[in-house]
């Protein structure tokens, strides 16, 4: 069983960074691939960026692609987004996650198996 505890997130102006941490316990993580989702009030959650695990791939929704960087730290069983150039549309709760049996990205909610408690960030002025 593997543990997610997410922190980090809160109150940022619009084009401002945050960066969210996800910290994992339990069996090893180091062989699972890593995502962050986010939910928007009255809509569904959504794909935001996923990496392999080793970093060596990495793969994000184009609204967010060249302004989050996700990345990972194996050694210290830590997984993080780096969110720059806020929009309020990027106003959501968080949620890191990892998958179990497959070695391969997804965009797929559903394809993972283990999630954090989610995190709230809210971009406004």
């Amino acid at each position: 069983q593997v543990q997610l505890v997410q922190s980090g997130g809160g109150l940022v102006q619009p084009g401002g960074s945050l960066r969210l941490a996800c910290a994992a316990s339990g069996r090893t993580f180091t062989i699972n691939p890593m995502g962050w989702f986010r939910q928007a009030p009255g809509k569904e959650r959504e794909f935001v960026a996923a990496i392999s695990w080793n970093g060596g791939t990495t793969d994000y929704d184009a609204s967010v692609k060249g302004r989050f960087t996700i990345s990972r730290d194996n050694a210290k069983n830590m997984g993080y987004l780096q969110m720059n150039s806020l929009k309020p549309e990027d106003t959501a709760i968080y949620y890191c996650a990892l998958r179990r049996l497959s070695s391969l990205l997804s965009r797929y909610a559903d394809d993972y198996d283990y999630w954090g408690q989610g995190t709230q960030v809210t971009v406004s002025s």
